[in-house]
């Protein structure tokens, strides 16, 4: 498929040098990492929201990410993206009714916040579960589609086989857990920042050299080239859903449209974009020196993760479909590589493979941390070796720290063993998108509605597989040509990933609905307790009062205003930079416009909730 790339010396002198940067980080922060989990899990929360904000982006930004944008673009336009685009309205809410809580809650991961809102032993069972669940079930597919994709990146370099090709990304993990392990997130935040910084530089490069080449002809030449419908930057609503079928514009109907801007972004859990926060998003909020510096972390990443990195992989997959009309369907993602390989000169070919060296490193050095702050936080500590056992608080610390690096090593091997079962795993894959439908209402209301119990959340996380597997039965039994079964499969939109979200999350949420009002509220103390630490607003007036403790300033409204704007100025910011560079400038104007107003009733609705 590929011919091979030829490296000089000044292609492996980028590489190396890359490689040695993030040792030297490892080593500087061995010590302080050393010291206590706070430090190793949290970077002893004194990460500045820069540094904070960065790392969330450059996690987000995986090897993957250039040749999945490529291969949505040459499918369905520009408009394909808001397949994904569309998580900015639930990023937004974490920015604006969440950040700060999570840093105010002064806890080690999101999963131990369990015990902080509920309790008894129902809240250590969903603890230890969910610590399992994540830190090593979800984690090890993460990372093995993370491993899969610089596996098909390093044999379009290098023209290898799978074989040879896995042994290079073994290698490449090996470096990335030992940095990991010995500096914790304080190396991983700070090798996450110079990562980004490379990466982005090296795209933006080669979107350049290939809008520029004499093939493409420049932004005139591409626009000529290109059908006027690929570069859209809304989808056709309305008719029949062709995702990937048209090759030109995205088209969906009305019900998809209404699921992806109206459901999705608050009621599915996928990792990376809870609802609410979560994952390493939670653990950075967590990691920062303040409220303040939370809340500018999180809203930095969600104005870089739309308006920053989107147009590099944009043009460069606009322009593969002018220069490989030959890549269709599932290939078409390859016209990133194809790219990299005719276009850049040695030297930026060095650059460009420490591209995805640096998306693969960022990504996979916050997910072992990650992962290995549930299994030794939220399950080894809670259930094997609890702090009690120690003679002194400092003997715990540094046990439970020797106890993180070794699992982070752990984690690389069994991921290592996923990335050999991937094509099996991506069933289950698209298995765990559909489980988490449903659940997002709970993890967010659970700040907000003192009336959210443990069972609540138990009833959320399981009724997504029930459903499922209702349906798996009823398409796989003999009953299932009777029309009564095909109705009832065809409403609940078996078959289609859109229609299937929409119908497992009305079936979980009548689930968790019914059984919140059967089951009793959490007690008064443990209710007290977690407003005393959060002092939360929305549905918690009966617990301020019942405990005589001073309500603090409703500002939900004003919160609601900042969220709304900053949704609108983030959007109006990624069309202005799109028309800008194709030279659409009446256009980029209005967009500009568009995103002054809607910073104004951002900035007043921050200063008005006390976010400024």
């Amino acid at each position: 498929m590929f011919s091979v790339i030829i490296f000089n010396w000044l292609d492996w002198v980028c590489i190396g040098i890359f490689m040695l940067i993030s040792i030297i980080v490892g080593i500087k922060y061995a010590n302080r990492a050393g010291e206590s989990l706070g430090e190793f899990f949290l970077s002893g929360r004194q990460l500045p929201w820069y540094v904070a904000g960065f790392s969330m982006v450059a996690t987000t930004f995986a090897a993957d990410t250039p040749l999945a944008v490529n291969e949505i673009v040459v499918k369905d336009g520009i408009a394909g993206n808001w397949l994904w685009w569309n998580f900015l309205i639930g990023g937004m809410l974490t920015v604006f009714f969440f950040a700060k809580y999570w840093r105010r809650a002064e806890i080690f991961s999101d999963v131990e916040f369990i015990n902080i809102r509920y309790s008894g032993l129902a809240a250590r069972a969903l603890r230890g579960f969910k610590s399992i669940y994540l830190g090593i079930f979800i984690n090890s597919i993460i990372l093995g589609w993370v491993n899969v994709a610089l596996v098909t990146i390093l044999k379009g370099f290098f023209d290898v086989g799978d074989d040879q090709a896995l042994y290079y990304v073994a290698a490449a993990m090996l470096i990335t857990a030992v940095y990991s392990s010995i500096s914790g997130l304080w190396g991983v935040a700070v090798t996450d920042f110079i990562q980004f910084i490379i990466a982005m530089t090296g795209c933006i490069v080669l979107a350049f050299l290939v809008v520029n080449s004499q093939e493409v002809g420049g932004i005139a030449g591409l626009k000529a080239k290109l059908p006027a419908e690929s570069l859209r930057f809304f989808p056709s609503i309305g008719g029949e859903t062709s995702l990937g079928a048209s090759g030109k514009n995205l088209s969906i109907t009305f019900l998809s449209f209404f699921t992806f801007i109206g459901i999705q972004w608050w009621s599915s859990w996928y990792p990376g974009a809870e609802p609410g926060g979560g994952g390493y998003v939670a653990q950075r909020m967590m990691s920062a020196k303040n409220e303040k510096h939370s809340f500018w972390a999180t809203l930095f990443f969600q104005v870089a993760n739309y308006c920053i990195r989107p147009w590099p992989w944009i043009m460069v997959g606009l322009c593969s479909i002018v220069l490989y009309p030959e890549l269709t369907g599932d290939k078409s993602k390859f016209g990133y590589i194809y790219a990299m390989r005719d276009f850049l000169p040695p030297g930026l070919r060095g650059l460009l493979l420490v591209t995805f060296l640096a998306a693969y490193m960022s990504s996979v050095s916050s997910q072992l941390n990650w992962g290995a702050s549930y299994i030794i936080n939220d399950f080894y500590k809670l259930f094997i070796r609890k702090p009690e056992s120690f003679k002194t608080v400092k003997n715990s610390e540094k046990h439970y720290v020797l106890m993180s690096r070794i699992y982070t090593i752990i984690a690389m091997l069994i991921a290592l063993y996923a990335t050999t079962l991937i094509h099996s795993i991506s069933e289950a894959w698209t298995i765990l998108m559909q489980l988490g439908s449903g659940l997002g209402a709970v993890l967010i209301l659970r700040w907000y509605w003192w009336r959210i119990n443990v069972w609540s959340e138990v009833s959320a996380v399981i009724a997504p597989g029930i459903w499922y597997l209702l349906l798996y039965a009823l398409n796989n039994s003999t009953a299932h040509d009777s029309a009564f079964v095909q109705q009832l499969l065809s409403i609940a939109g078996w078959g289609n990933s859109v229609e299937m979200i929409l119908s497992t999350t009305v079936f979980t949420s009548i689930i968790w609905m019914t059984v919140t009002a059967l089951t009793p509220p959490e007690s008064n103390e443990t209710l007290k307790q977690f407003v005393l630490r959060i002092k939360p607003l929305g549905k918690w007036n009966n617990v301020y009062v019942a405990n005589a403790i001073e309500k603090p300033k409703n500002t939900l409204s004003f919160q609601f205003m900042a969220w709304i704007g900053a949704v609108v100025m983030t959007y109006s910011l990624l069309f202005m930079i799109g028309k800008i560079i194709f030279a659409d400038y009446y256009y980029a104007l209005m967009y500009f416009g568009s995103a002054a107003i809607s910073a104004f009733l951002m900035q007043l609705g921050m200063r008005k909730s006390d976010l400024l």
